[in-house]
């Protein structure tokens, strides 16, 4: 949400600062609040990582003024990245296996930036590996690797968990967020259990991801349509820290897809996904709350909607769950 009162001098000083809104389709004694991370200038939660990790890796010295980020990503990283690189002299260099969204595609290379396509059949996996290569290949370039870099959380440890806390006047029960490469779950999750102990942590995938399987919870892998969370392979997701997760929640596709619907045509909210699955799992908990099932210090739930349903358009997120191909 823009507070800002005067006139600014660059797009990066509008990153942050989004609005905290009540999700309705939840317990009147426990109320479910949701970030609007699509407020950002490019439209999604990503945008807080690509500032931050890009600004600390230029303060580093990882790379030097006029170089090149190259990143593995499904699309929104990039598009947050980019978006920070143009403003930073920065060259970018993106990633990317071929069936996520046409859409994100299409705004990283309108950001100035290349994109480079691995076969989807071999996952995120090979567009690491590919990113490391092209990064070899070339004089000053880096990978920030949002798996893994330090930075992805701590820029939701700086940014996006005080700015919760602020809203709610430090009166959080729990933290509820999708796990992709974990980085916003692991930063709000470190920040809230500073400010209290017993902060009720649960993360956020898809039925077919393995990260439960990191707490000891069974899975059975299988493919998924949600997208931007979940993992077929947990030795990528290094940011995971199991010690900080209470819970992992596995949600079926048809169910985030039917409440990606009803945000929609209920709420007013036009969002994606994973949105759909964090808001599924957020109820959940506050209705756990509420029936004493979990002990929480306060009886409210915090969740976060990553970015708009407008980027999934093309794979027919508002038509039937048969015709959605995620």
């Amino acid at each position: 949400m823009t507070t800002h009162r005067e006139p600014l001098d660059s797009v990066l000083e509008t990153i942050g600062e989004t609005p905290l809104v009540r999700v309705h389709d939840t317990p009147d004694e426990v109320p479910v609040y949701t970030k609007l991370e699509s407020f950002n200038p490019g439209a999604s939660i990503k945008d807080r990582i690509g500032k931050y990790m890009l600004e600390g890796m230029l303060e580093q010295g990882d790379v030097e003024p006029g170089g090149t980020i190259i990143e593995p990503t499904a699309g929104n990283t990039g598009i947050g990245i980019a978006v920070a690189a143009g403003q930073l002299n920065l060259n970018a260099v993106f990633v990317v296996p071929e069936r996520f969204s046409v859409e994100k595609q299409t705004l990283m290379r309108a950001l100035g930036a290349d994109v480079v396509n691995t076969p989807s059949e071999d996952g995120m996996s090979r567009a690491i590996d590919r990113a490391q290569e092209l990064a070899e290949e070339l004089d000053n370039a880096a990978v920030p690797q949002q798996f893994s870099n330090p930075l992805n959380a701590e820029a939701h440890y700086e940014m996006t968990a005080p700015e919760i806390y602020d809203a709610l006047d430090d009166q959080v029960g729990a933290l509820v967020a999708g796990v992709g490469t974990a980085g916003t779950l692991m930063g709000m999750a470190r920040y809230g259990r500073e400010q209290h102990a017993d902060t009720h942590v649960v993360a956020v995938e898809p039925e077919g991801s393995l990260y439960g399987t990191l707490l000891g919870e069974e899975r059975e892998e299988d493919e998924y349509k949600t997208e931007g969370i979940g993992t077929h392979d947990t030795s990528t997701n290094q940011l995971f820290e199991p010690e900080l997760v209470d819970y992992v929640h596995a949600v079926p596709d048809r169910d985030s897809h039917a409440e990606v619907q009803r945000l929609a045509a209920e709420e007013g909210h036009l969002v994606a996904s994973s949105a759909g699955a964090n808001a599924i799992a957020a109820k959940r908990v506050a209705e756990r709350i509420r029936d004493g099932e979990i002990d929480a210090p306060y009886d409210s739930v915090v969740t976060v909607f990553p970015d708009s349903s407008e980027r999934y358009l093309s794979k027919g997120i508002y038509e039937s769950f048969d015709a959605w191909e995620g």
